[in-house]
């Protein structure tokens, strides 16, 4: 029992370094496609404090979508099909597991709620008029380092770590965990009868 504790501990642990360097890889694309996304459409980012500055006005209220959510999305969906592919390769190895549309549904339904979760700070992290709004006199958005945008797109990602690296331990690559303990190894041949003499 408690070899197979420790086993079950480090096998975690493994998964979990694997897991966080794949994660650390995916917030390099998430910004690189964000940072990519800010930069082809310059006319949005002219005034940040502009109140006209938005994609479209949600129909019969004072709320609006912001064009940094368009490019959270965009960049969440590269970023997370390039994570769904390494996690499913290397941290989990699930690929022999099942089938590659069966845990790309899964993994996407936990990236979606994960980024639902990360709005959240991002979007109060951008709005000047929430309590924990980043400053303008520091992110006054002169350079890559002080764009305010940036900044809160990655304390957003930092937020969904945990909750998707649970939900995909135990959810999305459930494959592994669900075959049976003899398919792990092949069953040893059953001895041969003797022959009479």
């Amino acid at each position: 029992m408690i070899e197979r504790l420790q086993s079950l501990y480090k096998g975690g642990v493994r998964q979990l370094v694997r897991y966080s360097l794949v994660g650390a890889s995916g917030v390099l694309v998430n910004l690189l496609v964000a940072y990519i996304a800010k930069k082809t459409t310059p006319l949005v980012w002219a005034s940040a404090t502009d109140p006209n500055n938005y994609l479209f006005q949600i129909l019969g209220t004072r709320f609006h979508v912001r064009w940094f959510w368009l490019f959270t999305g965009v960049a969440f969906v590269v970023a997370n099909l390039s994570n769904y592919q390494l996690n499913r390769v290397w941290s989990f190895r699930s690929k022999h597991h099942a089938g590659w549309f069966r845990e790309l549904v899964p993994f996407f339904t936990v990236g979606l709620l994960a980024q639902a979760v990360g709005f959240v700070p991002e979007w109060a992290l951008m709005n000047p008029t929430s309590p924990i709004s980043l400053s303008d006199i520091v992110f006054d958005n002169s350079s890559g380092f002080r764009t305010k945008y940036y900044w809160a797109h990655l304390v957003g990602i930092a937020v969904t770590i945990p909750v998707s690296f649970l939900l995909n331990k135990y959810w999305t690559f459930g494959a592994i965990r669900n075959k049976p303990e003899d398919a792990a190894e092949p069953a040893e041949e059953p001895a041969a009868p003797e022959e009479g003499g």
